[in-house]
C-alpha cells in the first residue's frame, strides 16, 4: 500500500431532483512507473491508480480506466445529474490492490 495516500472530494451538500452538478475528485498519490531506482540500485515498484470509479446509490457514474502516463495526484471533475437523496462512493484502485474510498451524501431539496 502506497504511503501518503490522501482522497478528496467537492460536490455540494443540497440539490434539486434533477439538477445536473459538478463533482471533482483528487487524490494525493505518488505514481510510481517501475522504471526508477531507489538508493541501493533496486527497482522502484510499479504503484499507480489504474482504475477510478464512482457510483451513485450503486448505480455506476463513472468508470474509467488509467494508465502509466497518468499524472501524479491525479484530479477528476465531471458532472452527474441527482435523481434523488442519496450518497456518491468513490474508489481509486492502486496496482499494488489497495482501494482508497471516500464517500459523499447529497441531499434532494
Amino acid at each position: 500500500m502506497a504511503t501518503g495516500v490522501k482522497s478528496r472530494v467537492k460536490l455540494p451538500k443540497t440539490a434539486r431532483a434533477g439538477e445536473v452538478i459538478t463533482i471533482k475528485t483528487l487524490i494525493t498519490h505518488r505514481m510510481e512507473s517501475g522504471q526508477r531506482f531507489d538508493e541501493a540500485g533496486q527497482t522502484i515498484p510499479r504503484s499507480i491508480i489504474h482504475r477510478f470509479t464512482c457510483d451513485f446509490d450503486g448505480e455506476t457514474v463513472v468508470d474509467a480506466t488509467l494508465h502509466p502516463g497518468i499524472a501524479t495526484n491525479p484530479f477528476f471533475e465531471f458532472k452527474a445529474r441527482v435523481p434523488r437523496s442519496g450518497v456518491f462512493s468513490f474508489a481509486w484502485y492502486d496496482d499494488d490492490g489497495a482501494i482508497y474510498t471516500a464517500q459523499k451524501s447529497i441531499a434532494v431539496t
